[in-house]
């Protein structure tokens, strides 16, 4: 009884500690939930219209390229058959020119001739001959010289009439292909307008991707982590997609464009390794004979920019060092390198107008003048020379 005692004595005067249970998660009310789901359908309704916006930017673009290259197709089909009715009138001009000569020296045979009957006298008959002569041998000298004239003056007048057919003949020839080569210039005019609308409008929706790019580009000049949302990517591929189809179309372009003061990244965030493990990887790709698809960027397709980054991530680089950009937008992300002093792994880019704003191919540097690219729908994934494509920018890029 006193244990009994003494405990309770010792359990009052010992401060009591409380055990706090662990607070409980209140449940969601269902206005809660409904808000959360409403808020989840709303992110997904704003996902799949931004989805569908792109998708409509992709298909009006690459129709508005496809009949941009369609129609400068046609006006180039039509200043060259221009150029053929303008070689053919002049050959006809030329005939009309030679026949023409030849009418007025007929011509000028004829006038000869009648002058010298006239002064011959009209009584210059057969009959005469033959009671002028002074013997036989005097008649056929006369007759025979009598014969000739008759024969000359009867082939100057079948050489007159002739020329006068051939003069004919080459005159409805030349009016002819005066009349084709006018059509072929006003058919040039349409196509040359035809060609120029749609240019335009290939040109808006392109500005206001390359005001996409140039927003960009400066926020990588400056922080260099710029991290790019899907629809960017994707719109920055459309981007590259459309100067691709517009290089195609450029006349004109140099095999290597001049340094006009080109900067870039300071550092580079690869090693030695890395690069030659981008190398392997695009090899790889190259000899594996993979399709080139456009925004694709592996394992299974490629274009030409997807080709470049899947080779670096797979030798290691990622986020914030390594992110999926277009030709134009890595050019700014790389370090500027000599084209004599390049190795293999540094990337190379193409532009159609010598700036970076208009690039629109990026390959890997292979070695020896050579390089493994994405090159395009119709050729795929090749091993070339970095001068078999046009427009080849003055320095490299080292990632």
């Amino acid at each position: 009884m006193k244990k009994i005692i003494v405990a309770a004595l010792i359990a009052s005067l010992v401060p009591t500690v409380a055990i706090a249970n662990p607070p409980r998660t209140p449940k969601p009310t269902q206005a809660q939930i409904d808000a959360a789901k409403k808020a989840e359908a709303a992110k997904k309704a704003e996902a799949d219209a931004a989805a569908k916006k792109l998708r409509s930017a992709q298909t009006t673009l690459r129709t508005l390229t496809a009949v941009s290259v369609a129609k400068t197709k046609l006006y180039n089909q039509a200043v060259a058959e221009l150029n053929m009715k303008i070689k053919a009138a002049n050959i006809a001009m030329k005939h009309l020119e030679a026949a023409q000569a030849s009418v007025s020296a007929g011509r000028r045979a004829i006038g000869k001739m009648a002058m010298n009957a006239y002064v011959m006298g009209s009584g210059f008959t057969d009959v005469e001959t033959i009671l002028n002569s002074d013997g036989p041998q005097d008649l056929a000298d006369r007759l025979s010289t009598l014969d000739a004239l008759g024969e000359n003056n009867s082939n100057a007048l079948d050489r007159f009439k002739s020329a006068e057919v051939v003069a004919d003949a080459a005159r409805k020839a030349a009016d002819q292909a005066k009349v084709e080569q006018e059509k072929a210039t006003v058919k040039v005019a349409a196509a040359k307008k035809e060609a120029d609308i749609a240019k335009a409008m290939q040109q808006d929706e392109v500005d206001r991707l390359q005001a996409i790019q140039d927003k960009l580009a400066k926020e990588f000049a400056v922080a260099q982590k710029t991290r790019l949302t899907l629809e960017q990517q994707r719109q920055l591929a459309l981007l590259e997609e459309a100067n691709a189809g517009i290089a195609r179309t450029v006349i004109n372009q140099s095999k290597v464009w001049p340094d006009t003061g080109f900067t870039g990244r300071l550092s580079t965030r690869s090693t030695e390794a890395m690069r030659a493990q981008a190398v392997a990887f695009a090899k790889k790709q190259v000899e594996a004979r993979k399709p080139y698809v456009w925004g694709d960027e592996g394992p299974n397709a490629f274009d030409c920019s997807g080709l470049v980054y899947a080779a670096y991530r797979s030798a290691g680089l990622g986020w914030p060092n390594w992110d999926r950009l277009n030709s134009s937008l890595y050019w700014v992300a790389t370090q500027r390198v000599k084209l004599t002093d390049l190795v293999p792994g540094d990337l190379l880019f193409y532009s159609y107008k010598g700036d970076v704003r208009t690039i629109h191919h990026i390959t890997i540097y292979a070695g020896g003048g050579m390089m493994w690219e994405a090159n395009s729908k119709d050729r795929g994934l090749l091993y070339s020379s970095i001068y078999s494509v046009k427009g080849l920018m003055p320095y490299g890029g080292r990632v």
